[in-house]
């Protein structure tokens, strides 16, 4: 059962955003990926959050008011890239290409395809746009967009903590963002792949890709989309786990962060030093045999520089 969310200190500061009451829960697992443990108790305060990922038509009001360029729209630096393909140093983005038969999961180029032209209006390369999608969410942007959105609409991004509270949607420590069952009487609850990841998707769920923001039940915080659909940018710098918390009661973190910038590179490409930020939430090419990411506690690290046909963002505002 959903718990019944304490009233909000007073009306929302922007349309569409819901409030997430202070409190205490457990973040992470012990069962799962191993970047998701130890399991622990966090405390935040409360705060307001958009209850649908930000979409296509509204990152367009966005980019038309401030004459943002995004990340995919600009040719990548050669001195930040050593070693680089020349046909990788062209505008563009990550899209998912569907293999026709079985590959090998173990190396993501099987269905990854760095695409010239790609970008947030034309999310599978080029030749796409976005006729009928306004109301997708957005994605093919990179950390400093969402950041910059962010600041225009006198937002920020949330933090891991917050988003993972707000994710449950009051169920503590439930394995999905409403309960304990993938499918509840048979119910697809959000949009991730089913069938065997990449090249089978028997579209259970109703949609190949990403679906229109809120097309799938809301938590018991009134969200949409928290899990599957797009993953999340968060403000957090990515840490391969949680820091250990004594189960101490009086020494239960309030509102804590990630790690460090430093922290966050991967130190298996140390020619490349890009630090990395939290995702959340999964998307809609998470599958039970590949990537069981579509639960409040998955956390992945991506690149700031990165961006991809299946992550976008959400923002909070926090009182005061």
């Amino acid at each position: 059962m959903y718990q019944t969310a304490p009233a909000p200190p007073g009306p929302a500061p922007r349309v569409g955003m819901r409030w997430i009451p202070g409190g205490t829960f457990t973040m992470g697992s012990d069962t799962h990926y191993p970047e998701e443990a130890p399991a622990h108790k966090v405390t935040v305060d409360g705060f307001w959050i958009d209850s649908r990922p930000v979409t296509n038509e509204s990152f367009a009001r966005f980019v038309e008011a401030t004459g943002h360029t995004t990340v995919a729209e600009v040719p990548p630096d050669p001195a930040e890239y050593p070693g680089a393909l020349p046909e990788m140093l062209y505008p563009g983005s990550l899209v998912f290409q569907k293999p026709r038969r079985p590959v090998d999961t173990r190396d993501m180029r099987n269905w990854w395809a760095f695409t010239l032209g790609a970008d947030w209006r034309h999310p599978g390369g080029p030749e796409t746009n976005l006729v009928g999608m306004d109301g997708h969410p957005v994605v093919h942007v990179a950390f400093g967009d969402a950041e910059a959105y962010a600041a225009w609409s006198g937002k920020h991004l949330p933090t891991e903590a917050e988003w993972e509270r707000a994710s449950r949607g009051g169920l503590e420590g439930a394995v999905y963002a409403w309960g304990d069952e993938v499918a509840p009487h048979g119910r697809t609850m959000a949009n991730f792949w089913q069938g065997q990841f990449p090249h089978e998707n028997t579209l259970e769920d109703g949609w190949e890709g990403t679906s229109p923001a809120g097309m799938f039940p809301p938590n018991g915080y009134g969200l949409f989309d928290m899990i599957g659909n797009v993953w999340e940018w968060t403000d957090d710098w990515f840490v391969p786990r949680h820091q250990q918390v004594s189960k101490n009661s009086c020494c239960v973190p309030r509102n804590p962060r990630g790690g460090s910038r430093d922290e966050s590179i991967d130190l298996r490409q140390p020619e490349i030093r890009i630090p990395r930020k939290v995702l959340k939430g999964g998307s809609h090419l998470c599958s039970a045999n590949y990537c069981h990411r579509y639960r409040p506690a998955a956390r992945y690290p991506e690149p700031v520089d990165t961006s991809t046909s299946h992550v976008g963002f959400r923002c909070v505002i926090r009182p005061g």
